[in-house]
């Protein structure tokens, strides 16, 4: 990954004109336990430090401007426009023009780019395990498809919980598992019913069976890992029980 001072820029041979950002949780105004770059206005912040966080964010994506979802855990899409609001309700988007940034905002869910090889329309999922299960990724591929036609979709996965961190019960395993046999393989039991969770590799698998096998970023590693590098990253399982709450990243993609 490349760590710039704006965060983390995909290394992935997108086509020129395409930008992609991935926040940290360094850089920002707000204080314990949203230190400092939180741009979830929805986790008890004060709303000026993170209206000053957005302001920040939409410094480093100009002229496009971040627009927000109200992210639900669910598939649907959304195809932005000049006036679509912040607090639409999606789980990914596709852009077609310059001047907006395909945002989601993760803090430990997996924020997944898309791009088409023309550079003509982008996109951006949210995939937590309920979303990913649901199929967002293969539906936000299908809306990228259907918005720039014809050509090769590349993907790349943004840093998520690890699969030294994702424990889970049987019924996340059994859900995976029943579309996909295979998915089996990126689950490890750990008794009692509960299981550790590789969510890069499950997303992998989708992306594969949806004809996507140019996939960059995310490849599981520990620096990856949302719960375990606590000075890069917010994390909702690691700080949400013991702080109470948590800030949110953000991963943006736009034409510029």
């Amino acid at each position: 990954m490349l760590l710039d001072s704006d965060g983390i820029h995909p290394d992935w041979p997108a086509p020129p004109g395409v930008r992609a950002l991935f926040t940290t949780r360094v850089g920002g105004v707000s204080v314990a336990p949203f230190d400092s770059f939180n741009l979830g206005d929805h986790v008890r912040d004060e709303p000026l430090a993170v209206a000053g966080n957005r302001e920040r964010l939409a410094v480093f994506t100009a002229p496009a401007r971040p627009v927000f979802l109200q992210q639900v855990h669910g598939t649907h899409v959304v195809q932005l426009t000049p006036d679509t609001p912040d607090g639409t309700v999606a789980d990914a988007c596709v852009v077609q023009v310059p001047g907006l940034a395909a945002t989601i905002m993760v803090a430990d869910c997996l924020p997944v780019l898309f791009t088409h090889a023309s550079g003509t329309a982008v996109a951006a999922a949210h995939a937590g395990w309920r979303g990913l299960v649901q199929g967002v990724l293969e539906v936000t591929a299908h809306a990228l498809r259907e918005a720039a036609g014809e050509g090769e979709v590349m993907a790349w996965l943004g840093p998520c919980i690890g699969p030294k961190a994702f424990e889970v019960g049987v019924e996340v395993c059994e859900a995976f598992v029943a579309v996909d046999h295979e998915a089996a393989a990126h689950f490890w039991p750990l008794g009692h019913g509960k299981f550790l969770a590789d969510l890069p590799a499950l997303a992998r698998r989708r992306l594969q069976r949806a004809g996507i096998t140019n996939v960059h970023g995310n490849d599981s590693s520990p620096a990856w890992c949302t719960v375990t590098q606590h000075s890069q990253f917010f994390s909702h399982r690691r700080d949400a029980v013991v702080l109470g709450s948590t800030g949110r990243m953000a991963a943006c993609i736009w034409i510029g």
